[in-house]
């Protein structure tokens, strides 16, 4: 095989917001594949918020070192099996699995996942049906528990995870009440994703935005942000309101730790507050899969998609994530979609 594998390696920290050089683009021999391997053609790679944390020195919260200098950038990819050395992964199987921010790798079955093409779009097996999708369904059903009639409040609400998160809530028949940036976002918040209102965490008074969405006050807050937006939703707390801390993206870039929302309401309002990580919950895909196939199915679980032609435009692309400015969940196109069988 004369194709070279295209590669893009954490070349230092970052201090801060990360910048393009921080990243570096090689080019190498495609890798072999040993006994009991297989080569994996990239087709989409997954570009995510925790992925700024993984590029921190030490180890990471899933307890795993964190890359080295020099090594490829972590993250989630969908990938054709172009040759095989292993009975259970054959040529032209499609599998999710971490391959990294390359345009191949070798890997065995251990981490992979096959998956059905013709059940959706292989994409969403990054997105609405992968972790993002699980993240949303174990962190609001299992943590959150939301009730018929209860208010829910998402941040991010048209992010990977947010946008599940609102819909679910729906399905169980909340109200929810969404947290965006743009207006543009608030706008497909409502009127495309079925949310009761979205409120812009950058209007000039959060507090009263918020509390106008939420006349009843809150009940569970399924929390990607942190900052600003979590010290607003604590005034507006129910007693015994839950909130699955999901993500803090607005301290992903800061240089020193921010100061904390007061947590006082937490005491007072029997508030529950849970930290999760969706690893940890890998044993409630298959119910995930089963509800969320058959959601997207019957059109209640609708899903974005903002895509990234090419590999070497992942490091820009995922500089912009970080600021908020993509809509809906971020994908790179690293290569072409695998001929149907």
């Amino acid at each position: 095989m004369t194709t070279m594998n295209r590669r893009v390696l954490l070349r230092r920290r970052p201090v801060g917001e990360p910048t393009p050089d921080d990243f570096e683009v090689v080019e190498s021999p495609v890798p072999e594949p040993a006994a009991g391997q297989a080569l994996l053609r990239t087709v989409w790679l997954s570009l995510d918020p925790y992925m700024r944390g993984r590029m921190d020195e030490g180890i990471s919260y899933t307890g795993t070192p964190n890359p080295a200098l020099g090594d490829v950038m972590v993250g989630g990819t969908v990938s054709e099996v172009i040759a095989s050395n292993h009975r259970d992964l054959a040529v032209g199987d499609v599998v999710v699995g971490a391959q990294g921010w390359q345009a191949y790798a070798v890997a065995g079955p251990r981490g992979l996942r096959k998956i059905d093409p013709g059940v959706a779009p292989i994409s969403t097996a990054l997105g609405v049906l992968g972790m993002p999708g699980l993240t949303a369904y174990v962190g609001l059903l299992d943590i959150g528990q939301p009730r018929p009639g209860e208010t829910v409040v998402v941040s991010a609400a048209t992010g990977a995870v947010g946008a599940v998160v609102g819909q679910i809530a729906k399905i169980k028949g909340c109200r929810v009440v969404g947290v965006a940036g743009a207006q543009a976002k608030c706008d497909y918040a409502v009127k495309e994703l079925g949310l009761d209102a979205c409120v812009s965490h950058r209007a000039p008074n959060l507090d009263s935005a918020l509390r106008a969405a939420c006349p009843d006050g809150i009940d569970v807050y399924f929390d990607n942000v942190g900052g600003a937006v979590l010290a607003a939703v604590l005034r507006l707390i129910n007693r015994n309101a839950r909130i699955p801390l999901c993500g803090l993206i607005s301290e992903y870039n800061a240089r020193e730790r921010p100061a904390g929302p007061n947590l006082r309401p937490i005491l007072t309002q029997r508030a529950l507050v849970k930290g999760f990580i969706v690893g940890d919950h890998t044993d409630r895909m298959a119910d995930f899969l089963r509800d969320g196939s058959a959601w997207l199915r019957e059109g209640r679980l609708r899903y974005r998609e903002d895509v990234v032609e090419g590999l070497e435009r992942a490091p820009e692309a995922f500089i912009g994530l970080l600021r908020g400015a993509n809509f809906g969940k971020l994908l790179v196109r690293v290569g072409p979609e695998p001929a149907r069988r």
